[in-house]
């Protein structure tokens, strides 16, 4: 569903940027719009708030794969407090980092699918995010031979892409991000047997 009050809701992500930049000392500004959506979004035609930030400082948010641009997006979309399935409703972006980060994403689905078809087993991506996985899939699903699949869940969750009618083959286990609280066992899990596959669900879900 759409957000109930743009006007008020973009109000809400310029107090919270204003006390991020003030509060961190950082040389940046902003401008927030509304726009159509993109047609990767899952937003039911409404409209998107876009945040462009811009600014000295602006190459600290698209390092680490912009890790902090996506927290910081993430804090704006728990402030709004949408449901999950709204969180397309709201998309940062800086140094034009999304666009080219989309132009990555369907290179490298292109290469991955180019090595399924050639060995003929499945290829699994790093885990990322629900947004990165969706590209992914919509870029695959314009390839006839080739299918894909989510597997896993939470910050675990990653995408394999497998040979057009198999994806009964077992796919390799990527490497999981490190997470806190995790015991000993965390760097044996590529040592898991075909019995103890992760549960994979084909399709779009976040």
């Amino acid at each position: 569903m759409p957000i109930a009050d743009l006007q008020q809701s973009a109000k809400q992500i310029a107090n919270f940027l204003n006390s991020v930049i003030h509060l961190g000392g950082l040389r940046l500004k902003y401008r927030i719009s509304a726009s159509a959506p993109p047609e990767s979004a899952e937003t039911g035609g409404a409209q998107v708030l876009n945040v462009e930030l811009a600014g000295p400082d602006a190459p600290l948010l698209t390092q680490r794969g912009g890790e902090l641009l996506r927290s910081l997006e993430h804090i704006a979309i728990q402030i709004l407090r949408l449901d999950v399935r709204e969180h397309d409703l709201v998309s940062f972006d800086a140094l034009n980092f999304k666009a080219l980060r989309a132009q990555e994403i369907q290179l490298s689905a292109e290469t991955a699918a180019e090595r399924v078809r050639q060995s003929g087993q499945p290829f699994s991506f790093p885990p990322s995010n629900s947004r990165e996985r969706r590209m992914l899939h919509l870029a695959f699903k314009n390839m006839e031979d080739v299918e894909s699949a989510s597997v896993g869940e939470g910050q675990e969750r990653y995408l394999v892409v497998y040979p057009k009618g198999k994806t009964h083959l077992p796919a390799p286990i990527p490497t999981m991000p490190s997470r806190s609280g995790y015991g000993s066992d965390r760097g044996n899990r590529n040592d898991r047997g075909r019995g103890d596959r992760p549960r994979r669900d084909s399709g779009y879900r976040r």
